[in-house]
C-alpha cells in the first residue's frame, strides 16, 4: 500500500521557519522524483520544489528560491522541505508528490497535505 505522509506544518510568524517532512512507504522511494506542491486558499496548485533521484539535483520556484531547501534521505524514505524567512503568501496546504516512469508506465502518488499558516 502506497503512502505519503506529510508532517511539520503549523502556524508561524512572518520571518519564521518550518521543516516539512514526507515519509514514504509502499514503493521504491529512491527511484522516484520527489516534489512539494502547495495550494493557497482560493488558488490553484503551485509547484514549489523538486529533487531528482541519483544526483539529487534540485529545482525551486522563483517565489521560494533562496528561502526553501529540499532534501531527501533515501535510507529513511523521507523528503524534507526546510522553509526559512516565511511570508504570509507562503500560507497554503503543502503536498508531497512522488513521480516515476517505470517500464513505460507513469506512477504518480500524493500525500494528504499539511497546513502551513504564516501570520502574526
Amino acid at each position: 500500500q502506497v503512502q505519503l505522509v506529510e508532517s511539520g506544518g503549523g502556524l508561524v510568524q512572518p520571518g519564521g521557519s518550518l521543516r516539512l517532512s514526507c515519509a514514504a512507504s509502499g514503493f521504491t522511494f529512491s527511484s522516484y522524483y520527489m516534489s512539494w506542491v502547495r495550494q493557497a486558499p482560493g488558488k490553484g496548485p503551485e509547484w514549489v520544489s523538486g529533487i531528482n533521484i541519483g544526483s539529487g539535483s534540485t529545482r525551486y520556484a522563483d517565489s521560494v528560491k533562496g528561502r526553501f531547501t529540499i532534501s531527501r534521505d533515501n535510507a529513511k524514505n523521507t523528503v524534507y522541505l526546510q522553509m526559512n524567512s516565511l511570508k504570509p503568501e507562503d500560507t497554503a496546504v503543502y503536498y508531497c508528490n512522488a513521480r516515476s516512469v517505470i517500464a513505460g508506465a507513469d506512477f504518480d502518488y500524493w500525500g494528504q497535505g499539511t497546513q502551513v499558516t504564516v501570520s502574526s
